[in-house]
Parts: C-alpha cells; structure tokens; sequence
C-alpha cells in the first residue's frame, strides 16, 4: 500500500479511470470478467484506477459483495497501476468500506458523497474526518452532490486531516475551485470530477486542474488517452476534432436519461466487446435506438 503522500504524487499528473464493474446475467458481481477487464485497460497507462467508484455502480453495491471487487482489483493490479477504492453513503457505511478497502490492500480511498440528506459544513466536515482518521492511507474527497464543501471548510479539514491528500471536483463552480485552490495551494492534489469530464477538460487545466478521471476510458481507451494528450500539448486541433466528433454527438445520448452517464458506459463496453453486463436498477440501460446512435460514433474511432 502507498504511504497518502506517494498517492498524492501518483494523482498530480496522468489520466485517471474508473473502471465499470461486471455483473452477469443475474445482476451478480462477476470476479473473472472484472479481473480481465481489468486486465484489458491497464496497459492504456491511466495513473491509477478507481474502483466502485461512481462508473462502478458503488451506489448498488451490498457490503457483503464490496471486498470482493476491492479484493479482485487488488490482485490483478497489484504492483502495476494504484488501486483506488470507492466508499461512501452513511459516515459508519463509509467507515466499514473504507477499512475494509485498505485491509485489502487498496491504495487509497474515494470519499463518494453521503447518501440523500443535506447538509451543514460542519456536518459534511465531521463525516469526512470521521472517514480519514478512520484509516492510514490516502482519501480523496469527492465534491459532488449533496457534499459540496466550501473553501474555507476545506481547509480546515486539510489542516486536521493529513492523510487527505486530493479534492476531485465534481461540483463546475469555477470560481469555488480556484478559490480552493488559492486558499490551500499544494497541500492538496486537484482532480476534475464532472460526468464526460473532456468537456470541461481544457477549461480546468487553465485554471491549474490538468488531471481528470476518464469513463470513455472503459470502451475507448486509446481514443481517451490521445484526447488527454492532446489536451496537455494544447492541441487544439485534435481536442475540437473529438469534441466535434464524438463527445458532443455522445453528450446528446448520455442527457436523454437521468443515470445514462453510467449506463451509455456499459453500453459503449457492450458495443466494443467488453460486455459488463447491466446496470443495477434504479440505473436503466440504453434503449435499442439509442444503441443505433451510439454505434457508429464509437465505429468512426477506429481500433483502439
């Protein structure tokens, strides 16, 4: 397992990933299609993976068959890309996944926002304390939901809490990112988190943020990794020509349903060959037609 500060230093630069996780035909987890997947991407070269995170339906996920998703990413990675898990919901809930994550042998762990209520900053604050000093290895808070933490909020947690080391930005409010950023400066390593994070990709590496957490990556690796690239070359050529052509076209499918940015996920996985099965319900899979979209989009790619 890696000490919080070389995982800080892992997720400062390179492409991010989290990885969908397999069901079978009865919506149960999968163990040997998960490992191949993985199997499959890490030679794409994203930095570290997170795993259950949200592409990987952690909001579906039992307790009971949480350590065997860690436990098979932890084995197939061990040694070759950083593993980063997935915990969220109730502070307690939390608490047990992320133990059980850094038993496991897990890199460091993905505070996923609690579940349903909102929430006062000094509530959200005592959650993600409670979460850190629950375990050794590094956290990354998840600003996405109903947990937004204020500048000033997170400060002092960064201030409290020395094994939380990244802040991935699920919220697009610029102006709150750049004052986190100028308030707590590299005590922190910063991440964009928003769905279909190309999109916002060139705006947040201006702002200072060029690392970002890429879902295409499970379906279209290379076509995420060039798309990176380009955007650290400032590249704006081949970063216009893929908005233009694919993300934008893809955009219009992933928006007709609420959840369809995990499910036009597993559907591009579908379509390329890596099946991980359906989404877990209250999650809905894409309808044929919107397959027939989809399709050509990921054809006029060409081979990964």
């Amino acid at each position: 397992m890696m000490s919080p500060q070389n995982l800080k230093a892992v997720i400062s630069s390179g492409l991010l990933s989290f990885p969908l996780t397999d069901f079978d035909s009865q919506l149960e987890f999968d163990a040997h299609a998960y490992a191949a997947r993985l199997e499959w991407l890490m030679p794409y070269g994203a930095t570290a993976l997170f795993v259950a995170g949200g592409t990987g339906e952690f909001f579906s996920l039992a307790m009971d068959e949480y350590p065997a998703i860690i436990n098979a990413a932890v084995q197939t990675c061990h040694g070759k890309v950083p593993v980063i898990a997935g915990a969220g919901g109730p502070t307690r809930f939390a608490i047990s996944c992320a133990r059980e994550a850094e038993r496991l042998g897990a890199d460091g762990i993905l505070l996923l926002p609690h579940y349903l209520t909102e929430a006062s900053q000094e509530g959200l604050a005592a959650h993600v304390e409670a979460v850190c000093n629950s375990v050794k290895c590094g956290v990354i808070v998840y600003n996405r939901g109903v947990c937004i933490l204020k500048p000033a909020t997170l400060e002092k947690l960064a201030g409290r809490c020395s094994n939380l080391i990244g802040f991935k930005d699920g919220g697009g409010d610029i102006e709150a990112m750049v004052a986190v950023s100028q308030r707590i400066g590299d005590r922190l390593a910063y991440l964009g988190g928003l769905p279909t994070a190309e999109v916002y990709a060139a705006a947040y590496k201006a702002m200072g943020v060029p690392v970002y957490s890429s879902a295409v990556f499970n379906f279209i690796p290379g076509t995420a990794m060039q798309f990176y690239q380009a955007v650290l070359d400032d590249d704006h050529v081949t970063r216009q020509r893929l908005l233009r052509d694919f993300f934008m076209p893809y955009l219009d499918i992933r928006n007709r349903s609420p959840g369809y940015a995990v499910s036009i996920v597993k559907a591009g996985a579908r379509l390329v060959g890596r099946d991980a099965g359906l989404v877990r319900p209250p999650l809905t899979d894409l309808k044929p037609e919107e397959l027939a979209l989809l399709e050509p989009l990921i054809r006029a790619l060409g081979p990964q």
